[in-house]
Parts: C-alpha cells; structure tokens; sequence
C-alpha cells in the first residue's frame, strides 16, 4: 500500500526514489564498448546472439522489411502515428531558431549561424517491449532542425526481426538507417562505427543501466541527450479532485519499471485516503500489476499539505520532477510558480500519458531532479550555434588599446599584442 505523510514527516530529499542503484554495470559495458570499437560487426553479431538470442547474418533492416511492417500494422494504428506525428511536428516547428547578424558602428559585423548536427543515432529500445513513441519523439526533432542521416538501433526479437510497429513509426517519419542492434553494443557502434553502422555525431533515447552507462562512457566522443534515470511523476491534487483520475495517473508511471516514483502532494487528507483505496482497486485491474505494486509500495508517497496549494508547489519546485500534474481547478493560477519541471500537465483532464503519445510536447525528460538545469528533447538538441565576428582596421583601432588593457590584466601579453601589433609602425 502507498505510505501517506504529513507534509514534514519525511524530508523532501526523500520523497523521490533517487537511488537507482543496482549491478555494477561500468566495467561490464567498457568492456563491450571496447570489443566493439576493435571488431566492428562481429562483435555487434557475437552480443546479439547471447543477449537477444537472435542469429544475424546482416544488421541492416531491408527497404523489404519496412513494407513488411506497414503491411503488418492495423490500419488504424497507424493512422494514429500520423496524427501524433502531426501534432509533435506542430509543436517543435516552433521552436526552430535563425541564424542571425549584428551590424555595428564602424564596420563591425557580429552574429550567430544555425547549423544541423550532421548524423544523429537514435537508440529504441525493443525486445519484448515496443516503442514506437520514442521513434516520434526523438526523429521528429531532429528532422525539423535539418541533420541530413538519421540512423536508428534497437534490438532484434530471437526471430531476427524487429518489432513491426517501431519500423512502422520509423518509416513515417522518414528514418534513414535502421540497424538490427541493441544494448551498450548498439550504442558503442553509434559512438566508433562499424563496417554497417556509420559513426554518428550525437546519440539520443532511452534504454536500461546498461545502455544509459555506455551513453556515459561514450560521451565525448559523441555528444548525447542525457541519462535518463526511473520515471517520475508528481501529481498535485486540490480537495475537489476526482479520487479515480488521481490513482490512475499515479499508475500510469509506476507501471513503467519497479524504480519509477508516484507521488501525490494535496491539500486534502480526504482525497489523500480516498486515493489510498483508489489505488488498491485499480492496482489488481492491470497486466503489469506486479510491476506497479512494487513501485507504489516501495517508491509511492501520499504528502498532505493541509490548505496549502502553494507549499505543493513549492515542493514540486524543490523536487523538480519528470512529470507535473497540476489537477486542480484553476491550474493556470499555479503556473507561474512552476520553476523546476519536465513537462506540465495542466487541469482535471490531462492525463501525462497524452505527453507520452500524442499531446505534441516531447516526452524525452530531464529526470533525477535534473530538472532544475535541464530541459525536454527540442529541436535545439540537434543544431550547433556558430559565433561569427568582423571588424574593420578602422573598428580595431577604436578598440585595441582597449583589448589589450584587459588582455594585460590577465597577465597575457600575447593576446594585447595580437591587437596592437596591427598597428605597430615597421
């Protein structure tokens, strides 16, 4: 059952599950990491048949089996990939930025030039699980913003095949590559290269320890999203909340993985017990019951904050969860006091799981309090920003004694002379 808390019962620092220790993985994926920078696609077809129990004798995903896979996809499936599909490329359209020029006195030219990463990897994760929402989410930001190869990973089933649904989603958000790999290896081949996989700029994606370790220890080399930790979501509830909506969105992520923390902060012990029961009703209703049962117990926290609104936010704020559910009558008043979050998810009928699949925002989140500095997955994540400058001599002459002065504070000579020495008569 979910433990329920007096606000200041237990430290806020707690009320997250942070800790999401387990199996030394680090010399474990350096290993894999180094095997496959050294052997290329042997290596990739060797952890393929022991970790995934598939036999491989090509990598490569064939233009063949991406029709197999529309084909095998209902038709009504898919035309709701293309609807979430439109609505996450609405969404992130507007976040594309220009390159852009200041024009100052005297000939001085400054500004900033946008340019696409060149080759993203995108790691799905498959198996037994399926994802095509993760296809969207991080392909579609990446196309908007122009990198020219798109190039995808995710592990084969013991058939040698990848689940139809995730090429499906790969095929109508046009993904360039799809590769037959997954785990520490398929990240390890994004980062070197293999004879298949090219060696790409930047990987982005979720995955399990051992893949979020080898992102890690590949980055550097490439540049990544970041290392997602278990999943969070933090619902604040006013007393006139309905109990059912409340448990049910607890359980939407403790459903995730055993690690994942569900929390309720309200105002209200009444609605605090009634969605205790609540989720005991529910809890044995679901397939993965076992998995949100040892969330909720282990991980699950009811706050009351009796008549205070504002102290939930403020709790939110300290914890910068994943996930904000503002399920309260007017969650717009709320807003502006929301510093540190993923996603917001506002008023008594947005359930997160419209950000998982459809809403539009993009549901690869800062997790672990990372919140408080980082940001969702945006079209951002796969541009560079160059700096450009230009100065006439007349516009260095104005200034060089000047730069040299600050230069010579800092006890490097040879940055003053550099603006000097233009001028210096022979």
């Amino acid at each position: 059952m979910i433990k329920m808390y007096a606000y200041g019962e237990v430290p806020n620092s707690e009320i997250f599950a942070r800790d999401s220790s387990g199996p030394d993985v680090a010399g474990t994926v350096a290993e894999i990491i180094a095997r496959v920078a050294a052997e290329g696609d042997a290596a990739l077809l060797e952890y393929t048949r022991r970790f995934d129990h598939a036999e491989l004798s090509s990598l490569a995903v064939t233009p063949g089996e991406l029709e197999e896979a529309m084909g095998a996809v209902e038709p009504e499936f898919l035309e709701v990939l293309r609807e979430a599909a439109a609505n996450i490329r609405a969404f992130h359209e507007k976040q594309v930025r220009q390159s852009f020029v200041v024009t100052g006195q005297g000939g001085v030219v400054t500004g900033q030039k946008i340019t696409p990463i060149e080759r993203v990897g995108l790691y799905v994760p498959g198996g037994t699980a399926a994802y095509p929402s993760t296809v969207l989410m991080d392909s579609i930001p990446a196309k908007i913003a122009g990198c020219a190869q798109l190039v995808m990973v995710t592990p084969p089933g013991p058939d040698g095949r990848v689940n139809p649904v995730i090429l499906a989603a790969a095929k109508i958000v046009g993904v360039d590559s799809i590769f037959k790999v997954g785990g520490a290896q398929a990240v390890a081949a994004l980062a070197y290269g293999t004879e298949s996989i090219p060696r790409v700029d930047k990987i982005v994606g979720p995955g399990n320890a051992y893949v979020a370790e080898a992102k890690r220890q590949v980055y550097g080399r490439v540049s990544i999203d970041m290392i997602a930790g278990p999943s969070e979501i933090l619902v604040v509830a006013d007393a006139a909340a309905n109990p059912v909506y409340v448990a049910a969105d607890l359980l939407s992520q403790a459903e995730h993985d055993r690690m994942a923390s569900a929390v309720l902060v309200t105002d209200s012990r009444a609605l605090a017990e009634r969605v205790s029961d609540e989720l005991e009703r529910q809890l044995p209703l679901l397939p993965r019951q076992e998995i949100a049962r040892e969330s909720i117990d282990r991980h699950g926290k009811i706050i009351v904050a009796e008549n205070n609104l504002e102290l939930a936010i403020d709790i939110a704020n300290e914890l910068a969860p994943e996930h904000l559910e503002l399920c309260v009558e007017h969650p717009f008043d709320y807003l502006e006091r929301v510093r540190n979050a993923g996603s917001v998810f506002m008023g008594r009928y947005c359930p997160e799981a419209l950000g998982d699949y459809f809403a539009g925002p993009n549901h690869t989140l800062p997790t672990g309090g990372t919140a408080r500095f980082s940001s969702p997955l945006s079209v951002d994540d796969f541009i560079k920003k160059t700096q450009f400058t230009y100065y006439t001599r007349e516009a260095l002459a104005c200034v060089a004694d000047q730069v040299a002065y600050f230069a010579r504070q800092e006890g490097l000579d040879a940055h003053a002379r550099s603006a000097t020495v233009r001028f210096e008569k022979p």
